[in-house]
């Protein structure tokens, strides 16, 4: 089977854990953060507390690096009862400004795949997150140039990816989303009547997860390290089966 015959005019991917490393960065402060606070309450309770936290913060200052910063500023002040120092801020802080320093990891196989890929239909970024974040870690990927279309959204639902087909001009039949959040890059995919693949990230937050019985009822790739096989999971139906979910 050769990537032509599957005729799809677009091919996106999400970013973040799909094309780089980005999670492991979140993980590592959140820990870093946790260590911060432990003088004031146990680490189970410091956790859960952030999570719960962002989740809440996600409508006011949306995904990203800066509004995790200002959750866990939040989270910090709440669980102190207004006693953490200036000095802490400051360490929060530095955790920030270390994130988003944080050089670029591509995962494995992206290259390779991103170049058998260009010229056999369009190639397109879909990532959602801080605007300047994102801009910043896709100018220092290294692969940008193999993208024809990049978008950068504060959300991935159904109504976003129609108005992007609409604005790109791509038939919803042929187009095919990439990703590793089941929840952001393939349910509202399907939802549309398009197609999506799922490439697990060994680490995923809360609020991306669903139901591990969710996850089998859909195609997956362990890694972009295989061009023939994604070929072959095309064949496959990736269409929803709504009796499952």
């Amino acid at each position: 089977m050769t990537l032509k015959s599957t005729q799809f005019h677009t091919i996106a991917f999400d970013a973040d854990d799909t094309l780089w490393r980005n999670e492991d960065l979140f993980v590592h402060a959140q820990d870093e953060f946790i260590n911060l606070l432990l003088p004031y309450h146990d680490e189970s309770f410091i956790r859960s507390h952030l999570n719960e936290i962002q989740i809440k913060n996600l409508e006011h200052f949306g995904y990203g690096i800066k509004g995790f910063t200002l959750s866990m500023i939040e989270t910090a002040i709440e669980l102190t009862e207004g006693r953490v120092s200036g000095n802490e801020i400051h360490e929060i802080i530095q955790l920030a400004k270390c994130m988003l320093a944080s050089p670029i990891e591509l995962l494995p196989n992206v290259k390779k795949v991103l170049s058998e890929l260009k010229g056999n239909a369009q190639l397109m970024v879909i990532t959602k997150g801080d605007l300047l974040d994102q801009e910043s870690k896709l100018a220092r990927s290294g692969i940008v140039d193999y993208f024809d279309v990049i978008e950068i959204v504060s959300d991935k639902t159904a109504d976003v990816y129609q108005q992007l087909l609409q604005r790109h001009n791509i038939p919803t039949e042929q187009f095919l989303m990439i990703g590793n959040s089941l929840k952001s890059d393939v349910l509202p995919v399907l939802d549309l009547g398009a197609k999506a693949i799922h490439i697990p990230y060994h680490s995923t937050w809360d609020h991306e997860q669903v139901s591990d019985e969710t996850l089998l009822c859909y195609p997956q790739l362990k890694s972009l390290s295989n061009i023939a096989e994604l070929i072959d999971l095309l064949n496959l139906s990736t269409q929803r089966d709504k009796e499952a979910v």
